[in-house]
């Protein structure tokens, strides 16, 4: 098997915002390659093939896919394999392809984890008109591409391969596993019916999208299913469906686990608020305020840790009260920052986890948590003594307005440092 320079041969990831450019934007893109063909040659499809651990399918499904798109869209289409860095080195054998297949072009995310955010990465990288997706186990037939392909061709914002329209179906379920997916498909009817209602397989991975319906907008997808999050997102007028049937895959393992379906309810939450009316307002006021609710709703875990500490503290364990009130204000303090740095800050903290960093967001968060305590008696003071409010109303607009100073500074000063450049 012929071998490649890895620098001359992987196409570099992006980073940044999982943000789609539009086809005027791709002459900014820089990579060198071996072919004669550049990366500002726009071509019809770039198709996109999300491995991990498939170095038994790999070799097969680019066979069969590159066999195909060379009768279907002779020298107009891109396979990208977009692999996360697999044990098996998926990637190596993927790269090996190239010299045989000229549209061909390896990925190799070596910092990221996930499906969708690979199938985001690899759309980045693309320079299609349409842009599809496809699974790399050969649980997705590759014939039905080119109707797919055909449906767009034909006006579809979207087209989607389903299994639950005529000519669908699946190779050989169980009952719990129809069941399982039934179950999660009604539960995104109800909890975001405007996105899910539109397809009749919202579950599925096998579709294809004018890429200008989604060009400018930033995803931000969760789990498996980024299906969905491109109908939230984008500017979807027209949806087609092609029945396939799903086929049981002859090589590895299933990458499903009981994860994939907590993320995907944690994902149409998300979907669900961000554009909903709330994620509105939010967007014209360029307010984080999906994120200030996670940092709100850690406030009140530390309001319960501070009054479970200095019950502990003074009545327990003979304290004194102001020696207690500060330790468990501590306590409190520290179990904020853990929390919002694991949930609120977490796209920030993830990204740069040295022990230096860390101490540095800690120290930071506890001078801006006591900067904002000085805020809060100097609120209270002034709405009691000198707009005369009643103290409990007073002590809760004084608990807002630092909630909020908390929340602006630590997002602007503790967690921006960790973003990467």
């Amino acid at each position: 098997m012929p071998t490649i320079s890895e620098n001359s041969s992987f196409l570099p990831t992006p980073s940044g915002a999982l943000r789609i450019d539009g086809l005027a934007s791709l002459s900014s893109i820089g990579v060198d390659r071996n072919s004669a063909d550049t990366l500002t040659e726009q071509v019809q499809l770039s198709l996109i093939v999300p491995t991990y651990n498939e170095s038994g399918n790999i070799h097969r499904i680019i066979r069969i896919l590159c066999n195909l798109l060379d009768q279907a869209l002779p020298n107009d289409y891109e396979l990208i394999v977009v692999d996360d860095n697999s044990p098996d080195r998926t990637w190596e054998l993927a790269q090996a392809l190239m010299p045989d297949y000229p549209h061909l072009r390896v990925m190799r995310r070596q910092t990221e984890r996930g499906l969708s955010t690979a199938v985001i990465r690899g759309w980045q990288a693309s320079r299609g008109r349409v842009l599809g997706v496809i699974d790399g186990d050969l649980q997705h037939p590759p014939e039905v591409l080119m109707k797919l392909f055909a449906a767009i061709a034909q006006g579809a914002d979207v087209a989607v391969a389903s299994r639950h329209v005529e000519g669908g179906g699946v190779s050989d379920w169980s009952a719990v596993r129809r069941f399982l997916s039934r179950g999660a498909q009604t539960l995104g009817l109800v909890i975001l019916p405007n996105v899910l209602s539109r397809v009749s397989d919202p579950m599925s991975g096998y579709f294809m999208v004018r890429r200008s319906a989604i060009a400018g907008q930033v995803l931000n997808p969760l789990g498996y299913k980024i299906l969905i999050e491109v109908l939230g997102r984008g500017d979807i007028a027209q949806v087609a469906e092609v029945g396939y049937v799903f086929q049981e895959r002859e090589e590895g393992e299933s990458k499903v686990t009981w994860k994939q379906y907590k993320d995907y309810i944690h994902h149409l939450l998300r979907l669900r608020f961000s554009t909903g009316r709330l994620g509105r307002i939010s967007h014209k006021l360029d307010f984080p305020l999906g994120r200030f609710i996670r940092f709100a709703l850690v406030g009140f875990s530390g309001l319960a840790v501070d009054m479970t500490a200095l019950y502990l503290l003074y009545d327990v364990l003979g304290f004194g009260l102001t020696r207690s009130a500060i330790l468990a204000a501590e306590l409190a303090i520290v179990n904020n920052f853990l929390w919002n740095d694991l949930w609120t800050f977490r796209d920030f903290s993830k990204q740069q986890r040295k022990r230096r960093q860390i101490v540095k967001r800690f120290v930071k968060f506890n001078i801006i948590c006591l900067m904002g305590l000085i805020l809060k008696i100097l609120l209270l003071n002034l709405l009691f003594n000198g707009l005369h409010l009643n103290a409990y109303v007073a002590n809760f607009l004084a608990i807002i307005a630092v909630t909020i100073w908390n929340f602006w500074i630590n997002l602007k000063l503790s967690w921006r440092v960790t973003e990467v450049k």
